[in-house]
């Protein structure tokens, strides 16, 4: 069984990071980043645009397509004063994302507010070409409000309101306004699935050009789609990991997924970012509880915090995503929506992930917990590099690609 990482201190998960290296705004060109490449314990630096010759033989690589939305919102108190409300997740009628944003006329979110304070009571106003939205709260619940968004016309959906009146949620640490770029550069390239409040930023790095390059050097690519919450900004305040809550974050799966995963098992699976990584090692867990709970209801497909490290029943990884391939065919869907709060930290073994291609993430934070589980304390010998050599850090920023030995 992994070594449990609860009592792991997360005051040795951190770095000086000074505030110039933190890339405020994107590169004319996405795929002139900088890539930094870890292999057989060396780095070497490289551009992005060399990620194809980089790859393993046979690599298959696994992409995050969820589509950031508008999900913050101004609106007008009859004062005159504005209140930001920012949507973090679904809460009525629907929980699961894709289908709450297909609502029409109302529905309630986890939000959080600023200015709240100065919304004394009553609902508060936004105006829109052709229409208006209303937002009420509910409730009040750990720092977040339960909020009642209804909207004319009542036909238009509530992807479609956001896309009308929203803006964009830029990371709190980039300290800026938002520009006109961002609304395509905070985007990657091949973002489908509507429902994430940040984007999967490994994938900023990838053109159409970096796409052609990767099928001529005979790499192969998959989708999934797990929508990034606000939690993937969390700090991590508590002294030891055990008394920090995982952000739990929505994941859809589809049967040609598992079945291309299962036939890629002689060769290697490389995720693009840590959101993929996260949502590949939890498929391997969702297979493990199916096969252990076979009438297990859909509705509690959920990985939580610690069960890569407490689960007696770890099977390989082949029987594992075959269970869950055979838990759809019971339950006779193509698809499936289930949660997870997976922590990868040093002790864990990965099940499915051979490598990483990732950015620069912040001192002590889960991601970077998550790098260092996969290259061991090396993680601190690539980022003394990545400052040395004028890499840029964080959303904006350089990538890289680890492969452990």
């Amino acid at each position: 069984m992994p070594t449990n990482p609860k009592k792991l201190a997360i005051k040795d998960f951190v770095y000086d990071l000074p505030d110039e290296r933190i890339a405020k705004f994107p590169l004319p060109e996405r795929d002139q980043s900088k890539l930094l490449l870890y292999r057989h314990n060396q780095i070497a630096n490289h551009t992005f645009t060399d990620l194809p010759a980089l790859l393993p033989a046979n690599t298959l690589l696994v992409f995050n397509n969820t589509k950031v939305v508008q999900a913050r919102l101004l609106f007008q108190k009859e004062t005159g004063g504005v209140v930001e409300i920012f949507c973090l997740e679904p809460v009525a009628p629907h929980r699961e994302v894709q289908l709450a944003m297909q609502q029409t006329g109302s529905c309630t979110w986890k939000c959080l507010v600023g200015n709240n304070k100065r919304w004394k009571s009553g609902p508060v106003k936004l105006y829109f070409e052709g229409g208006i939205v209303q937002a009420e709260r509910e409730a009040q619940q750990d720092g977040h409000f339960l909020i009642r968004f209804t909207w004319e016309p009542a036909e238009l959906t509530f992807a479609e309101v956001l896309e009308r009146c929203g803006r964009l949620p830029l990371p709190p640490y980039l300290n800026r306004e938002l520009t006109p770029d961002d609304h395509t550069r905070y985007q990657t390239i091949y973002a489908a699935e509507q429902g994430a409040v940040a984007a999967p930023t490994a994938g900023l790095h990838f053109t159409e050009r970096v796409m052609e390059q990767l099928t001529a050097a005979g790499m192969d690519t998959t989708y999934l789609t797990l929508h990034v919450g606000a939690g993937t900004f969390k700090p991590v305040k508590a002294d030891v990991m055990e008394e920090h809550e995982m952000h739990a974050e929505q994941l859809y799966i589809t049967k040609p997924l598992l079945q291309r995963l299962i036939q890629q098992q002689d060769n290697p699976v490389i995720p693009v970012g840590t959101t993929s990584m996260r949502s590949l090692e939890s498929l391997y867990w969702l297979g493990a509880k199916v096969l252990d709970q076979p009438g297990l209801p859909m509705q509690e497909l959920h990985v939580t915090q610690w069960q890569a490290y407490e689960s007696i029943n770890q099977p390989v990884a082949s029987e594992a995503l075959t269970g869950l391939l055979a838990y759809m065919e019971r339950q006779k869907t193509d698809y499936l929506h289930a949660s997870t709060q997976i922590i990868i930290a040093p002790g864990y073994t990965f099940r499915v992930c051979k490598g990483l291609v990732t950015n620069f993430h912040q001192p002590e934070s889960t991601l970077l917990l998550l790098v260092s589980a996969l290259i061991g304390e090396d993680w601190r010998k690539v980022y003394q590099h990545a400052l040395a050599n004028d890499y840029r850090f964080l959303s904006y920023g350089d990538s890289s690609l680890l492969l452990p030995a």
